[in-house]
């Protein structure tokens, strides 16, 4: 440390790697999953917000990351994944009630654009359809 009880910059670079080394990938995707959550249910107004906040491109966009992720962390996280299943089922729930008759979110590698079913739906976003 120098003369202020200021760590130097080797000391906190080598604290950052102490830290690093114990970090998990798997413990960084369950985060990630986790504010994915968090963030769908502010743009999705699942959560008391400013309704400027709310954003039905941003929720698709977290819903088809969390369901993307879960899969790889799936496994370990054991019971809890049943949980965020749970708030991802709220998330498309959510998306369904919002959005236009017959916009779904994009599944796969197809391109982000909202895509019109060829007959009319209920309105109900549907995996695979």
């Amino acid at each position: 440390m120098d003369e202020n009880n200021q760590p130097s910059e080797e000391e906190l670079r080598a604290a950052l790697e102490a830290e690093l080394s114990q970090v998990h990938v798997g413990d960084v995707i369950a985060q990630t999953i986790v504010s994915l959550v968090n963030l769908g249910a502010r743009r999705g107004g699942l959560v008391e917000v400013p309704e400027e906040e709310q954003d039905l491109g941003q929720l698709a966009l977290a819903i088809e990351a969390i369901r993307r992720l879960l899969p790889l962390i799936e496994e370990p996280l054991g019971e809890s994944a049943n949980q965020i299943k749970d708030a991802l089922s709220q998330l498309q729930v959510a998306f369904a009630k919002q959005a236009p008759t017959g916009v779904q979110i994009p599944e796969g590698d197809e391109p982000a654009a909202p895509k019109q079913p060829e007959k009319p739906n209920s309105g109900l976003w549907v995996p695979g359809q």
